[in-house]
């Protein structure tokens, strides 16, 4: 890592300084806050200048105090915070030439030349036809004599990335918005509550969701509450359908506008924070010739892509719906939302005749759940049961895991396997833990007695559903197939642990329950601050030998720091942070009003317990702050599982099955010979993949930790540093030292890794309290 400017001076002269300014616009989402967080802390890490401008195009059209420069304070705790606090307004003005002229003619005067821009397609589309007018409003500018010729020349290429915030979901190319999952949040706690109402009453109830043109969030919340119909613009229902329903006693409600409200959810949270420090690097990246870029994620990846180009195609939806083209109209929406359909499609009608295999093809599934219990377990298992019988195949669940089942087995029968109906297991959609029982046993501890009950009962494949005993459970099963014939069948593993510290993929169910309980107690926990106003909290996490809790739920809270299992904990690692803590309270001039939060994985010393280092942290304080310890402990694992564990569950359980099918009607040699007969399903960067387990190439050999039990290659890793930038941890962290600096704000240590950040605070030399 680079070493820091030196103190006192500025790496890049104040006058060439370039200044991004971050605006939203059109209807407020959740998470809109946070892009402005990272935005306005990012570029002072890069060393530019921040603006906002305050009521979306309008501010920017007015000018004057509307657009405001901004300092690294001036967004402490907004990442908990709904709405949008910098406002959003519809402007009439900036669509007409002479607004968009006044806007040019306000930036010029501020020093402007790069724009972010947080909103829907409109505001987006707005956003590039002021750049492409952009060389034509200078000239004119300059004609008119509002403008000199060499005022505008530093001025000649203006620089706009955009940013999807919306609860709608409907920009095409992205998998998601910013808002999106937390307005998800909200319907699907609202219709959880009512359905405890409907099943009382015998009612239909009938639940109307926004969304405009975009079906997104009445599918997805379909999928996650489990509901028998679903309504959408781009598949309206067959005719006939009013037969099927209006007998029924039914009730309207109109969710409106609470689907807007509220705190962002840990999701949008740390969508916001990549998204928005991506932007700003996009900004730094671009060349006057570059088309302006839009910040999207696939699966589990940002990437850019054209701006231009995916608003059009977002329209192009939009005009299919409204012109009843709907066939065009899903085929133009991304692979993503046409695979959600399908798999709702196919959990809802579980006894269609066109989805039934032929006799010769249908198999005898097991489904065990390993491990500790997550969120999302309980959906995929039913997921997985409404799919093998609406195929044809017969589900069965192996209760309490593998002793259960060496336990139980025929010779002893106590209903530990068990074929399971669609009706046991359609309950289960919103259910946390795990309905059939769960533990860490493995087949290891009695094989023998494991292969004679795989051999009792028929299976013919077996799903696991699971954490890092689930992988290795795999593992042992695919490595006595050679004692055992009744273990050569397909064997596929969902990982499923809030450490989400499986090999082979990015993201396991039940981490976002996790993520969105913790961020919810974090957010109370901090709250508390609020009248001591000096107090600092080390909360601790879960996550085993895995830092991944630890780190994505600093991203999401804005936490001071993470303690993690990966980097571990040292004194002078703790003496640095105890110190900037000091000087950073010493001269907040009372700002720090909510408290600063560290977050310590369980695993991430022997020695400095988390109590150890809340007591160091209030003996070092000399009484200027206060530090408490809290440990969330099995809290963590949450309750209901969250919207994304919920619907991710359907469509991971659902690719699961339709893996094991294809080994239908082979030998047991010659699927024991085959590397995908052992497989984990995941998510990679932008794709879901199913991983071997054996082979040179196999996770076992080349991804597997086994003595930390977790991945070799942990892809959030990279993010690490990102929670110190955007928190102003210190650079210099080893020799614990603080720059100076006669700007007011906060000075970055440098780095010409982009993956890899680093900031300290800028303290006046005439307020540094000196020993």
């Amino acid at each position: 890592m680079a070493s820091s400017a030196p103190s006192g001076h500025l790496t890049v002269p104040l006058a060439k300084r370039r200044r991004i300014a971050v605006l939203t616009s059109g209807g407020d989402a959740p998470g809109m806050n946070g892009v402005v967080r990272a935005v306005i802390r990012m570029s002072i890490h890069c060393k530019c200048e921040a603006y906002a401008i305050h009521e979306g195009y309008e501010g920017l059209v007015q000018g004057g105090d509307l657009i405001r420069r901004m300092h690294w304070e001036d967004v402490r705790g907004w990442l908990s915070r709904g709405g949008t606090l910098i406002g959003s307004a519809r402007c009439k003005s900036f669509m007409q030439r002479a607004g968009r002229l006044q806007a040019a003619r306000n930036m010029v005067i501020r020093g402007i030349d790069a724009l972010i821009v947080c909103g829907g397609d409109g505001s987006l589309t707005g956003a590039d036809v002021f750049r492409s007018e952009w060389p034509g409003l200078l000239d004119e500018l300059v004609q008119n004599g509002d403008l000199t010729a060499n005022q505008v020349a530093p001025y000649k290429t203006l620089n706009i990335v955009g940013l999807v915030g919306s609860i709608d979901n409907d920009m095409s190319t992205t998998d998601a918005t910013i808002g999106c999952y937390s307005s998800l949040h909200r319907i699907c706690e609202a219709v959880d509550e009512v359905f405890d109402t409907a099943a009382s009453h015998q009612r239909g109830f009938v639940i109307e969701v926004m969304g405009r043109h975009c079906g997104w969030l009445a599918l997805m919340s379909a999928i996650s509450t489990g509901a028998d119909w679903l309504f959408i613009p781009e598949m309206p229902p067959r005719d006939g359908w009013e037969d099927d329903i209006l007998k029924l006693d039914t009730r309207v409600t109109v969710l409106g506008h609470t689907q807007r409200g509220g705190a962002a959810c840990a999701y949008d949270r740390w969508l916001a924070t990549l998204q928005g420090t991506e932007a700003v690097r996009a900004v730094l990246e671009a060349t006057p010739d570059s088309p302006s870029p839009i910040i999207t994620i696939r699966e589990n990846k940002i990437e850019r892509g054209s701006l231009i180009e995916a608003v059009e195609a977002t329209k192009r939806v939009a005009k299919c719906v409204d012109e009843k083209g709907f066939e065009e109209a899903m085929q133009l929406r991304d692979s993503e939302f046409k695979a959600y359909h399908r798999a709702y499609i196919n959990t809802t009608t579980p006894h269609h005749p066109k989805m039934l295999l032929a006799p010769e093809k249908r198999m005898r599934i097991a489904i065990i759940h390993v491990g500790a219990p997550a969120g999302g377990m309980n959906p995929a298992t039913r997921a997985a049961v409404a799919y093998c019988i609406a195929r044809g195949h017969t589900p069965v669940a192996i209760y309490n895991g593998f002793p259960g089942l060496c336990r139980h087995h025929a010779d002893k029968p106590l209903g530990s396997v068990r074929e399971v109906d669609w009706l046991e297991s359609d309950s289960w959609v919103n259910e946390g833990g795990s309905e059939i029982g769960t533990n860490r046993g493995l087949p290891s501890e009695d094989m023998p007695t494991t292969a004679h009950c795989f051999e009792l009962y028929k299976f013919d494949a077996l799903f696991i559903i699971g954490g890092f005993e689930a992988f290795t459970a795999a593992s042992q099963l695919r490595q006595a197939r050679k004692d055992y014939a009744s273990l050569r069948i397909p064997i596929v593993v969902l990982p499923a642990t809030i450490s989400n510290n499986v090999p082979g993929t990015e993201y396991s169910l039940g981490s976002d329950t996790c993520l969105n309980t913790l961020v919810n107690f974090c957010d109370v926990i901090r709250q508390s601050a609020s009248s001591s106003r000096r107090r600092v909290f080390v909360i601790e996490t879960q996550g085993g030998r895995s830092g991944y809790i630890a780190v994505m739920a600093g991203l999401a809270v804005g936490a001071y720091a993470v303690y993690i299992p990966e980097e571990g904990i040292d004194i002078k690692m703790l003496a640095r942070d105890i110190e900037y803590l000091r000087h950073n309270f010493a001269t907040d001039r009372g700002a720090s009003h909510a408290g600063k939060v560290i977050l310590r994985n369980e695993k991430a010393s022997g020695t400095y317990t988390t109590q150890v280092i809340a007591d160091m942290i209030k003996e070092e304080a000399k009484g200027r702050f206060e530090s408490r310890a809290a440990v969330p402990g099995h809290f963590q694992q949450g309750g209901k599982p969250s919207p994304m564990d919920r619907i991710r569950a359907l469509r991971l359980a659902l690719r699961c099955i339709q893996h094991l099918e294809s080994f239908a009607g082979r030998s047991g040699e010659e699927i024991a010979a085959d590397e995908m007969s052992s497989v984990v399903i995941g998510i990679r960067g932008s794709e879901v993949v199913f991983g071997p387990m054996s082979g040179e190439d196999g996770l076992e050999a080349t991804d597997t930790d086994w003595e930390h039990r977790r991945p070799r290659n942990e892809f959030w890793m990279k993010l690490r540093h990102l929670v110190d930038t955007l928190s102003g941890r210190p650079a210099d962290s080893k020799e614990g030292k603080f720059q100076l600096s006669d700007d007011e704000g906060w000075e970055s240590g440098g780095t010409s890794d982009p993956c890899h950040f680093a900031a300290t605070p800028k303290i006046r030399p005439r307020e540094l309290p000196l020993r």
